[in-house]
């Protein structure tokens, strides 16, 4: 285990004693529990600018590689014996998200429990509560206080043919593991020139993934768009955030998620003019979307069933 001022480092055994890499940002006695789920071929130490904000303000976050990719794939020393760079799927991603939220109920009783999404990390989160079949349980999604879904990938800005969707999927089933090219055009992520040249050239950050891993991603937007959002639990507060000008996720197809959802408690927020990656943005856009979620985290403390008003910032 190691620790810095903000944050503690810890490899933990997940699901089948999976190793995975977590940072959790703590406050000595924390009013909430927010669990970070990433997005496609990133990593959680590409927010260590934006999350001590968390702790400063009550709130524990606690971040993890996914199955997959980052430290958890890529750490010769620490990652399990069968994890390798973009060897994952949508039931396993579900059933470590499972896991997370199990483990930090379990260790802190009492503790409202947040699952925040941001990208493929938010499109898991979606699909999480919207499941007709476990993973996870409806036991566990009965467990969460709310969803916070940052540029969640529902639908592409530029979305692929659906018969190239429906074929990739197939020879995932085939080909699971076959490593094929996805990489993001960097200048698409953000207008910080300097944050997505550190993504460039960032040595955790892969151009490619595997057949499984990217059709399960693709095709579980698409079930959530088409489908699974008649599935979303009425009594399960949700929060979503995107930048109007998104190259890579959809602020249209986001919208459209968030107005089917049967959600009683359901705010839509949008940034204008912010790309993708909000956390790396400019112009204070970090600073105006922590803000948002932690004070969206702190109405629903003490939650009444009150439905939020949408907002802009």
């Amino acid at each position: 285990m190691a620790a810095s001022e903000a944050y503690t480092e810890a490899w933990l055994a997940g699901p089948n004693d999976h190793q995975f890499f977590t940072r959790t940002y703590a406050p000595a006695a924390p009013r909430a529990i927010v669990i970070f789920v990433h997005g496609f071929v990133e990593h959680i130490g590409r927010y260590e600018a934006a999350f001590p904000v968390f702790p400063s303000r009550g709130i524990t976050l606690f971040a993890y590689d996914q199955r997959g990719f980052g430290r958890t794939a890529l750490d010769a020393e620490h990652k399990s014996k069968d994890a390798s760079f973009g060897k994952t799927s949508w039931a396993e991603g579900l059933a470590d998200i499972e896991w997370w939220v199990k483990y930090h109920v379990e260790k802190n009783p009492g503790v409202p429990v947040f699952l925040m999404g941001h990208s493929m990390g938010g499109g898991l989160v979606c699909a999480f509560p919207t499941r007709t079949h476990a993973p996870p349980s409806p036991d566990t999604v009965n467990l969460l206080s709310g969803v916070i879904l940052t540029s969640p990938l529902i639908q592409l800005t530029h979305p692929k043919p659906r018969l190239l969707v429906s074929a990739g999927g197939q020879l995932g089933r085939l080909f699971p593991h076959t490593q094929v090219p996805a990489g993001v055009n960097p200048n698409a992520l953000s207008r910080n020139p300097g944050r997505n040249d550190a993504y460039m050239n960032d040595p955790l950050v892969k151009t490619y993934g595997t057949l499984r891993g990217v059709g399960d991603m693709l095709n579980g937007g698409e079930r959530l768009f088409a489908t699974d959002w008649a599935h979303w639990p009425k009594n399960l507060p949700v929060l979503f955030c995107h930048g109007t000008a998104d190259q890579v996720t959809s602020p249209k197809g986001t919208e459209h998620f968030y107005n089917k959802i049967p959600a009683e408690d359901k705010k839509l927020t949008l940034f204008p003019g912010a790309y993708h990656e909000m956390f790396q943005e400019i112009d204070n856009i970090p600073e105006k979307l922590s803000d948002e979620i932690i004070s969206w985290v702190e109405a629903h403390l003490d939650y009444d069933g009150h439905a939020g008003a949408d907002g802009v910032f």
